[in-house]
């Protein structure tokens, strides 16, 4: 069987719908610093937050989270969640291109996160897109678990029609 993101997969922004779906998939893909339903529903209507689902037909399989400050070119990725049977199929550099997509489209030049030290799969994920740490945060997550920051700079979108042209 092919584990590749299928042709199939459509990300779009969350609608209150998806609630109940992307707390399930909290609880599936993270097991501490989880996003309480809360939270959830907050950044679904949020103007400076776009949450981002990844359906397959019906079926919600991953979600990232983008945060956005008024008047500044930086946003910060605080979430990418996969559905655990989905792990390794590609969907995290998915969500991570459309995340990407969606900073450029509010006019943000680069893009900021925080991942685990000890969250291999992720690390190599930012690092293969372009990602560079820049700081470490010790006893950053519920557990202690250090952090590792990393940025990106986006091109613009001109830019990378151009080099996608090339």
């Amino acid at each position: 069987m092919d584990r590749r993101v299928s042709a199939s997969v459509d990300v779009r922004p969350a609608q209150a719908s998806d609630l109940d779906a992307l707390v399930a998939l909290e609880e599936a893909a993270f097991a501490s610093d989880r996003a309480e339903r809360r939270a959830i529903r907050h950044a679904i209507a949020s103007p400076t937050i776009s949450l981002l689902v990844a359906l397959d037909g019906a079926v919600l399989i991953g979600a990232a989270t983008l945060e956005r400050r008024r008047n500044s070119r930086r946003a910060r990725l605080s979430s990418i969640a996969v559905a655990p049977s989905r792990a390794g199929t590609g969907l995290g550099r998915l969500l991570l291109d459309a995340a990407e997509a969606e900073a450029r489209r509010h006019g943000c030049e680069s893009l900021r996160l925080e991942v685990r030290e000890d969250n291999g799969a992720g690390i190599r994920l930012y690092e293969r897109a372009g990602y560079a740490r820049f700081e470490t945060v010790p006893d950053y997550y519920e557990d202690g678990t250090t952090a590792w920051r990393y940025e990106k700079r986006l091109a613009p979108r001109e830019a990378e029609a151009a080099a996608s042209r090339g």
